[in-house]
């Protein structure tokens, strides 16, 4: 089977310059999260940011079924946001991928994790991954790379039920 793609239909807008659209992280949102400390896959979750206030993040963080709360700033300028759990501190950027097919846009955080006192792993760090969706509302956004796969394998999280 051959699947033929055609970039716009006759009508359809351009791609507009990730520059020029503005991502604003949406909230109240669900996310799925995946982290990995040390090199090691260690645990799949699901983050919600419940409220994003003056630029201060509140929210929780479920890994093994108990909602751990996090604090934390979002910088809308950078697309970046920073918090912290009683586990861990979190750190990383926004990044955005449009499907204009399916009016879907992808949204993905990623960035490092440093592990803290009470965990078994404090003074560990890794990196972090976590996705959701929202409906494309205007035009799709053009992005010169591919999202880390981790965003297709913590997608699965919110689609297939786990973490709810």
């Amino acid at each position: 089977m051959f699947i033929i793609y055609s970039p716009r239909k006759r009508g359809e807008p351009a791609l507009q310059p990730t520059e020029n659209v503005r991502a604003s992280m949406p909230f109240p949102s669900r996310w799925g999260i995946h982290a990995e400390i040390a090199g090691r896959p260690m645990v799949w979750g699901v983050l919600i940011i419940n409220s994003i206030t003056e630029n201060r993040v509140m929210g929780t963080v479920n890994f093994r079924g108990t909602l751990i709360p996090i604090n934390g700033y979002w910088n809308e300028g950078s697309k970046q946001i920073t918090f912290n759990s009683p586990y861990a501190t979190y750190s990383g950027n926004l990044t955005m991928f449009d499907d204009s097919t399916t009016r879907i846009r992808h949204l993905v955080l990623s960035g490092r994790v440093i592990m803290m006192s009470p965990s078994l792993l404090a003074g560990r760090s890794g990196t972090w991954v976590a996705t959701t969706d929202t409906s494309l509302t205007g035009p799709a956004v053009s992005n010169s790379d591919l999202p880390p796969v981790g965003a297709f394998l913590t997608s699965n999280i919110l689609h297939s039920g786990l973490g709810r």
